[in-house]
C-alpha cells in the first residue's frame, strides 16, 4: 500500500523544516513542505494541497474555501498548528469529509504572557518613554499602577484562565465572560456590557467565528471607561476597525499583537497613533510553543490515519 502524502503547503516564514516534527512526520509517510509564500492564493494553494490525504496547516493566510475542498478530493485531514479555525470553511470540511484537529492550549502561556507584556507596556507606558529618553528627555509623566484595577476577560480557554491567573497575580479584580457560561476560577462570571463599563483594561481570547466577528463594534467600545485599556492577542476582526480607530482617539488606549489587515500597511493609520502599543502576531512565537504544537500537530495526523483522531475540531459522520 503507497504510503500517504502528507503537504505543508504554507510554512512560511518557515518553522517546520528541520524540526523533530518533520522528521516524525516523514515516517507517517511521504511530505511535500512548501517554505515559500504563496499559500494565501487559492489555486496555489490547491496546486500545493494536490494528492495530499492530510495537511499541516500552518499559518492563517492559507484558506481552505469550498472550492479548495472541491478541488482536492484526496484531503481528509487538516491537522492545525494553533488554535484558530477561522481560516477554514468548517462547513465544507464537513461536507467533504475532511476531519479538522487543532492544537488547543500549547500556547496559552506564551499567549497570556504576552498578553501581560501588552498590558504593562501600555499602562506603564515603556516604548513612548523608552523613545524619548533615547531622544535626550527625562519624562516624568504619570503613569497607571495595575495592582487594585479591574480586569476583564473575555474567553476563559486556556488563555483566558492562564491571563486571569496572572492578572489576580498582579492584584488585580478579575471579571470574565464566556460564551460556554460559567464560572472561571479566579474571576466573577460577569455580563459583557458590565465588564465593558466596569474594567480598566479588557483583553479578548475568545476564537474568531462568525458569531464573534466584531465581538466589540462601536457600541461596546463606547461602554468601555475612559480611560481604559484593551488588548487584542485574538484576532483582529474580533474588533470593528473603524470604531476601534475613533475609540483610540477618545481616551482607550491599546495593546495590539494581531490586525484585520497583516502584516500591516505602511499607510496604516493606527501606526501613527502614541497610545498604541503593537507586535506582529507572534504572541506564541517561543521555541517551546513551536516545538510542542508541531509535535502535536503530527501526532494528529498519526492517530487520524490509525483510525483515532485526536484534538478534533469537526469531522464527517462516522
Amino acid at each position: 500500500m503507497a504510503q500517504p502524502l502528507i503537504a505543508v503547503p504554507d510554512d512560511f516564514p518557515s518553522i517546520f523544516r528541520g524540526t523533530p516534527a518533520e522528521e516524525r512526520c516523514a515516517g507517517l509517510g511521504t511530505v511535500r513542505v512548501y517554505s515559500a509564500r504563496g499559500a494565501d492564493d487559492e489555486a496555489e494553494l490547491i496546486r500545493r494541497l494536490g494528492g495530499a490525504r492530510a495537511a499541516i496547516n500552518i499559518r492563517a493566510h492559507a484558506r481552505f474555501t469550498e472550492r479548495v475542498f472541491a478541488a482536492c478530493p484526496e484531503l481528509k485531514m487538516i491537522s492545525i498548528w494553533g488554535t484558530g479555525t477561522d481560516n477554514i470553511d468548517l462547513e465544507s470540511a464537513v461536507r467533504r469529509g475532511v476531519t479538522v484537529s487543532n492544537t488547543p492550549g500549547v500556547n496559552a502561556n506564551a499567549v497570556a504572557e504576552h498578553t501581560i507584556a501588552l498590558m504593562l507596556a501600555v499602562a506603564r507606558r515603556i516604548p513612548k518613554i523608552d523613545r524619548e529618553m533615547r531622544a535626550g528627555a527625562w519624562p516624568r509623566e504619570m503613569l497607571t499602577q495595575l495592582m487594585g484595577k479591574t480586569l476583564g476577560v473575555f474567553g476563559t480557554g486556556a488563555i483566558g484562565k492562564r491571563v486571569i491567573a496572572l492578572g489576580r497575580a498582579l492584584g488585580m479584580d478579575v471579571l470574565a465572560w464566556s460564551a460556554r457560561g460559567g464560572a472561571a476560577e479566579g474571576a466573577r462570571s460577569t455580563p459583557k456590557d458590565e465588564i465593558l463599563r466596569s474594567a480598566d483594561v479588557v483583553t479578548l481570547h475568545v476564537r474568531l467565528s462568525p458569531e464573534t466577528r466584531g465581538f466589540l463594534a462601536a457600541h461596546e467600545l463606547s461602554l468601555m471607561k475612559r480611560p481604559s485599556i484593551l488588548i487584542n492577542t485574538g484576532r483582529g476582526a474580533l474588533v470593528e476597525r473603524s470604531a476601534l480607530l475613533d475609540a483610540l482617539g477618545n481616551g482607550v488606549s491599546a495593546g495590539l499583537d494581531v490586525f484585520h489587515d497583516e502584516p500591516l500597511k505602511a499607510d496604516d493609520p493606527i501606526l501613527t497613533l502614541p497610545n498604541v502599543v503593537l507586535s506582529p502576531h507572534n504572541a506564541g512565537q517561543t521555541p517551546e510553543v513551536i516545538r510542542d504544537g508541531l509535535l502535536r500537530a503530527v501526532e494528529n495526523i498519526q492517530n487520524f490515519l490509525r483510525g483515532r483522531p485526536s484534538d478534533v475540531v469537526v469531522a464527517p459522520p462516522a
